[in-house]
């Protein structure tokens, strides 16, 4: 990595900002989800109970109209973040692919969130309709975060990633076991928020029950799969790191990161997820994404052997000369 210009640490702090933005509304959501606050604007999108402002709000209403409002707030940020990137950096540059990106995947997120709303996949809706829009909202969520990690972390100067090859597959791999994690985890949060247990051996009867929702049957795969993906992290963060020494700088933090978590999910089971430990445990999930993005995007940078021999780095993003 070339020493960042001002421009550049400029840029890049403003795309680390608007990413801190985004997932401070990822989390209000998750709050907006565990406290059954999904229908508190009713079935009207975008206003909220047929009112630009809604009048004397609930405390669910106050908590959903929150969340639209931080959404909305977050579209003219990723609008100048796209303006920026294209001032600064020339035509075919990663960065400005990964900010239009991020613009693209904030408008499927309010278009997924109102579809939650308008097809009423909300508050105490139990049906197994309700997992898919889950499932999608919650992909597209970590693909925005994602893109928005790669904005700020490339438009800092660092290489940008070359997606072919055996490393490709072993980072595509880890990238789609922890989606799939949190795919159950989000059902799993699902499940305790819509049956929620006076006790955890009340609510492993639950969940063993012949009469269970299937909420409670997907909820015991999300710790069985969150130790399995949390060792084939480990092991690929080592394994990748002992081949490149040049990554331990982002492993440490990322294994840091998998090993609280792994202790956050088992203090949320023990409690019974209360709302507040259901917000740490998505803050830590999403910390935990965005160090295996940035931890995925190095070790794809890394030099590659030419047919003669001889290492062969990708170009780093270069920003424009002509603007300021």
């Amino acid at each position: 990595m070339s020493a960042p210009t001002t421009a550049a640490r400029r840029f890049s702090l403003y795309a680390w900002g608007v990413l801190a933005l985004n997932v401070a509304v990822v989390l209000w959501g998750a709050l907006v989800r565990a406290t059954g606050s999904g229908a508190g604007c009713g079935s009207n999108w975008p206003r909220c109970n047929g009112r630009l402002i809604p009048a004397s709000p609930t405390l669910h209403t106050f908590i959903e109209f929150t969340h639209r409002a931080m959404t909305g707030a977050d579209v003219p940020l990723v609008a100048l973040l796209v303006f920026w990137a294209f001032r600064r950096f020339p035509k075919r540059s990663p960065v400005r692919a990964a900010a239009v990106l991020s613009a693209v995947f904030l408008v499927t997120e309010a278009l997924i969130g109102a579809g939650l709303v308008l097809f009423d996949q909300v508050a105490q809706n139990a049906a197994p309709s309700r997992a898919w829009w889950l499932s999608g909202h919650l992909i597209n969520t970590l693909t925005l975060l994602a893109v928005l990690t790669l904005t700020a972390w490339w438009g800092a100067g660092h290489r940008h990633a070359r997606f072919a090859g055996r490393p490709a597959l072993a980072a595509g791999l880890s990238l789609a076991a922890v989606v799939l994690l949190g795919i159950s985890g989000a059902i799993a949060a699902l499940g305790d928020t819509l049956f929620p247990s006076p006790s955890l051996a009340a609510g492993v009867f639950q969940d063993f029950s012949p009469t269970a929702s299937f909420w409670l049957r997907l909820r015991l795969l999300h710790p069985v799969l969150a130790v399995a993906v949390a060792l084939w992290l480990v092991c690929y963060a080592v394994s990748a790191t002992l081949r490149h020494p040049g990554l331990r700088p982002r492993a440490v933090p990322l294994l840091a990161l998998v090993a609280v978590q792994i202790g956050a999910g088992a203090v949320n089971l023990l409690l019974l997820a209360p709302v507040w430990m259901q917000i740490v445990h998505l803050l830590l999930a999403d910390l935990v994404w965005i160090a295996l993005v940035i931890f995925c995007s190095e070790a794809l940078s890394l030099p590659r052997e030419s047919p003669a021999g001889e290492a062969v780095f990708p170009a780093p993003p270069q920003p424009s000369a002509s603007r300021s």
